[in-house]
């Protein structure tokens, strides 16, 4: 029955702020809002394929979140560039600062971590077309492009 995650939502202490960042900054397609209620809401993937909620809550209500947008492998070889263009810092899954992108070997999947203005954890994140390797745990990305003859 299940085929995706359709829709997701976080709260926002400041609904402009946040449109600005994921409108303008992410790209996001305005889907519909209601600035009355505080909320606004964004086509992911285009129309009709996903949507990200946001709803402007007091500081109180604002719990750090997580989630992570699905891009391609050949975007996924600009993203760094591409956010801090943007003035957001990247940073891999072990928050080491070496400035490399790590495989997680179990999926497997390349990744890139950064925050929105209320400090929610962003990801975006590529399958990789190789078979899993849980077995090797997280490798930074050249490594697991030289031992599949990439590099």
């Amino acid at each position: 029955m299940i085929k995706g995650i359709f829709e997701t939502h976080l709260n926002v202490t400041d609904l402009e702020r946040s449109q600005h960042f994921y409108e303008q900054i992410m790209g996001l397609e305005h889907a519909y809002g209601q600035p009355e209620r505080g909320n606004s809401f964004y086509w992911v993937g285009g129309r009709g394929n996903a949507m990200l909620g946001i709803w402007q809550k007091e500081p109180d209500k604002v719990q750090r979140q997580h989630f992570a947008f699905h891009v391609s492998l050949e975007d996924m070889k600009q993203a760094v560039p591409y956010l801090e263009a943007k003035g957001i810092a990247a940073r891999n899954f072990l928050d080491d600062d070496i400035g490399e992108l790590y495989v997680f070997g179990w999926m497997p999947a390349v990744s890139v971590y950064f925050t929105d203005p209320d400090g929610h954890s962003l990801e975006f994140i590529s399958m990789l077309p190789d078979e899993a390797k849980s077995e090797l745990g997280m490798v930074p990305w050249s490594t697991w492009e030289r031992m599949h003859g990439r590099m």
